[in-house]
């Protein structure tokens, strides 16, 4: 059995637990470490009991909490070698504490096995990541991406679970507040994929036998939970896919999500 659940998802922050058997990791800690302890509490799960954090990449909303919780905690880290470089040259870390470089075989820890894939994002070396449990479910977590890549969709294809990025939709990014040059940051191949993006992913990810989706990392500023979903469900609809018989799907909550699924 395995345990999915997206702890926060917001451009705010972002936390996700995924459990199996006696393991537990998080992927990224985008929130302070009180609040990463009070959303795993929610969940029943002990923060001390963690094997792992996997980190995407190192801006601030996915590695906020990482110094302190890490310290008090004394959970292991892995990244990618960019992401390693980027966050040493800033005080994101505790000196002292264990970090690995995550190549491109990924690493076993027990129940899980947690595989890195390349994401189009401005940062040193962004990944996602794919985790294949030991009952044999595949899941996948694929967020700040600005394109869908041949190599992203790959990892995403087949797999039972998957949570994609549904940042923002384009026409309130683009009449928001926004400065130009954040607009144009986040619409570029390297900023962040919009509800339209994910939707049209979502109906060639179906085809490959993904039944379970989560849309993620929505803006606070440029979105809202109803309209990713509502974008999504009708791209789905248009190619004859129905919700709760072809596919389930929910929003993740930017704070204090604690519902988890269960694969």
């Amino acid at each position: 059995m395995a345990k999915f659940c997206p702890l926060f998802s917001s451009s705010g922050g972002n936390s996700i637990y995924i459990g199996a058997g006696n393991d537990g990791i998080l992927i990224d800690a985008g929130m302070t470490a009180k609040q990463l302890e009070q959303g795993l509490w929610n969940i029943g799960v002990d923060a001390d009991s963690l094997r792992c954090i996997f980190i995407t990449h190192e801006h601030s909303d996915h590695v906020k909490g990482l110094k302190v919780f890490t310290k008090k905690h004394k959970v292991k880290l892995f990244m990618t070698e960019g992401t390693y470089g980027a966050l040493a040259k800033t005080d994101a870390l505790d000196n002292a504490q264990d970090c690995a470089i995550i190549g491109p075989g990924g690493e076993d820890i027990g129940c899980m096995l947690i595989k890195p894939f390349s994401t189009s994002h401005d940062a040193a070396e962004s990944c996602g990541y794919k985790i294949s449990v030991s009952n044999g479910r595949e899941l996948a977590v694929a967020t700040d991406l600005g394109i869908m890549t041949d190599t992203v969709e790959k990892e995403l294809s087949g797999c039972d679970l998957v949570m994609l990025e549904s940042n923002h939709d384009v026409n309130m990014l683009q009449c928001g507040s926004y400065p130009y040059m954040l607009k144009r940051r986040i619409l570029g191949v390297k900023g962040h994929l919009s509800n339209d993006a994910c939707a049209e992913t979502l109906t060639r990810l179906i085809k490959s036998g993904v039944t379970r989706f989560v849309l993620g990392h929505l803006s606070r500023e440029n979105n809202v939970p109803q309209l990713a979903y509502q974008t999504s469900v009708a791209a789905l609809a248009a190619e004859g896919a129905r919700e709760g018989e072809d596919y389930l799907i929910r929003v993740a909550k930017p704070v204090w999500d604690e519902r988890a699924i269960i694969l």
